[in-house]
């Protein structure tokens, strides 16, 4: 199940998930291209981590809202490493509210990240692992907020939905490419976002959770590992819920 002289484009991860899904794969001989809109200094100290498991890493800044940023990115990658044999859509971000609150700016912004983001990025590294004829593993970061919705996150939970039908729909089209398209939904998984949440708040959350705990990157990470790994050649088009058996 090892990864040796794979290529693989992270989106959003300088940290979080995405940074432990990058690790992950490094740590199974994946070359790593770091993507993130943060600051360079940010993707550079995780580019360290990666390297002490693989000299091959490069650290790209991109708005994957913007397609031309996305297709200059994927041109660097063709030119640095020849290839790309993995994508994983992990970037996204929130912006909370009450619907009949909510700014349409809000709205606008976490469906460009999540939803567009993904379409971009999946449209552009599918074009070229369709013209190169080798196959390839997309793996789409979606959330068990897209299968059950939540208050004051309908923007998020209409993205994340928008990502499971995006990912099935893909999964159709490039099968015959002998490409596979899955999606992973987390759970509530300790990261910065939830750490900020009150006591009381993560008390209630690990009640809802069968295993009674939050989930940590680490989990997801493993997850993606096996939808990238020779062992998931006959898994495409499905969406494999993270969440210590949240939703049922």
């Amino acid at each position: 199940m090892g990864l040796s002289e794979k290529v693989a484009l992270i989106t959003g991860s300088a940290r979080g998930i995405g940074k432990a899904i990058a690790l992950e794969l490094a740590n199974h001989g994946a070359n790593i291209v770091i993507n993130d809109i943060l600051v360079e200094n940010e993707i550079n100290k995780t580019l360290e981590e990666i390297k002490q498991s693989t000299n091959k890493a490069i650290g790209i800044r991109a708005d994957i809202t913007k397609l031309d940023e996305v297709e200059s990115m994927v041109k660097e990658i063709i030119n640095k490493f020849g290839k790309i044999d993995v994508l994983i859509n992990n970037a996204g971000i929130t912006r909370d509210s009450l619907l009949i609150r909510m700014k349409e700016g809000d709205w606008d912004t976490v469906i460009n990240v999540n939803l567009k983001g993904t379409f971009n990025c999946s449209k552009t590294v599918a074009k070229y692992m369709m013209r190169e004829k080798k196959g390839g593993k997309i793996v789409n970061i979606s959330s068990v907020i897209g299968l059950i919705g939540n208050i004051g996150q309908a923007n998020y939970a209409a993205s994340k939905a928008g990502i499971i039908g995006l990912t099935k729909s893909m999964a159709k089209e490039l099968a015959l490419r002998n490409i596979n398209v899955n999606a992973i939904a987390p759970g509530f998984i300790e990261t910065d976002m939830t750490k900020k949440l009150p006591e009381k708040v993560r008390q209630e959350l690990q009640q809802q959770i069968p295993l009674k705990r939050l989930g940590i990157v680490e989990d997801v990470a493993k997850a993606v590992y096996f939808l990238v790994s020779d062992a998931s050649n006959y898994i495409t088009g499905q969406v494999i819920n993270v969440d210590g058996g949240m939703v049922m």
